[in-house]
């Protein structure tokens, strides 16, 4: 006997139509392709000086390369672009997290690209000391000045840098200037540890604070504010204007206090809105008026060959640490060491001799 036909019902699936892959195979084998076309270092170079945004950010990410087969590549890269640098206005920006650093570089970036100037912004992001990442959403916190055509912004993390000055913040502001980029602004992360390493690479250092903030502070305000040349009283507007007026005749005050600069330049503090762009025009003249009076009297050139110096031995010192901690032989003396370090068998400066005599004896 023939088994009865199951019954169809309402609740039944229909057979539907196959969907299309949601990523198209020619499109990951032609990206593909394209990653492992390596660009010579002459192509980026090339590419660096007709304005090419895409060559600078392979170039930088060439340089911050911590693999030494990248090291002499990077290298010819810079030299090569070298003769074309040194052409620009650099500005070092830093304030506490919450100051506002990134508004503020949007709203003063905007007002440059609208006189004619090129901006490049380097932002330094902070590492977490625990998984080694960063978030890097400068270009997220910039959406309008990152579609500018005449503005660049490129983040970098700090890595285990003090002061969160990436390690080769330097050479990128070489290949944005040889780029064309005659504003180059480096952002910090601001949080006081040590600001002396943007200092050394920048003409201006400004220095952005927040009204109301209190004296939590006070252990790192004087030893940046000493470096300052002008100081910003974010946020002023709204309920917060005559806050910010305040504020402002206080810093001045303190700012008589401290030594004169060998620049001949008196920092002064001003107040702004990031939001509204009160006062970015201000900012600006009184950037403008702080090189005028360098370069009159020839502090700007000073600064600038004392710099140099200043990366020559800094460059050194950096070489001679990567390459220590990358040859093998050391890493496994070194891991010996340190176990015997942490069961007291010998003394870290001991360790750090035999360390040190195994390094210079090759």
């Amino acid at each position: 006997m023939d088994k009865p036909k199951a019954h169809k019902t309402a609740l039944h699936e229909k057979e539907g139509i196959a969907q299309p892959e949601s990523v198209s195979l020619d499109a990951i084998e032609h990206v593909t392709k394209l990653r492992k076309i390596q660009p010579t270092a002459q192509e980026l170079v090339n590419g660096i000086l007709k304005g090419d945004k895409t060559a600078l950010s392979r170039a930088i990410t060439l340089v911050e390369s911590t693999n030494p087969a990248h090291l002499e590549k990077a290298n010819d890269v810079i030299n090569q672009c070298l003769p074309y640098a040194d052409k620009s206005l650099r500005i070092g920006i830093t304030g506490v997290p919450g100051v506002g650093k990134s508004t503020f570089i949007e709203a003063f970036g905007k007002h440059l690209t609208s006189l004619g100037r090129k901006v490049a912004v380097l932002a330094v992001d902070p590492s977490s000391s625990l998984s080694h990442g960063s978030i890097l959403g400068d270009k997220t916190r910039m959406e309008e000045l990152v579609k500018d055509e005449n503005a660049y912004i490129r983040p970098s993390a700090s890595g285990d840098t003090l002061g969160g000055v990436a390690r080769k913040t330097r050479e990128a502001i070489i290949l944005c200037e040889a780029c064309g980029f005659d504003t180059i602004v480096i952002e910090t992360v601001g949080v006081g540890q040590s600001e002396t390493a943007v200092h050394s690479m920048v003409d201006f250092f400004l220095l952005l604070k927040i009204s109301g903030a209190g004296d939590e502070l006070q252990g790192i305000k004087r030893g940046i504010m000493e470096m300052a040349d002008l100081i910003v009283i974010n946020k002023a507007d709204g309920d917060n204007i005559k806050r910010a007026r305040l504020a402002k005749t206080e810093f001045n005050r303190a700012l008589h206090l401290f030594p004169a600069k060998n620049s001949g330049w008196q920092p002064t503090v001003t107040t702004c809105s990031a939001v509204t762009h009160d006062g970015i025009p201000e900012v600006w003249k009184t950037i403008n008026d702080y090189f005028d009076l360098t370069k009159a009297n020839n502090y700007f050139n000073f600064h600038r060959s004392e710099q140099n110096s200043y990366w020559l031995t800094e460059t050194i010192n950096e070489q001679l640490k990567s390459n220590f901690y990358s040859r093998k032989d050391i890493a496994d003396l070194l891991e010996q060491n340190k176990k015997a370090v942490q069961n007291s068998e010998i003394s870290p400066f001991t360790a750090a001799s035999i360390l040190l005599e195994k390094y210079f004896s090759k």
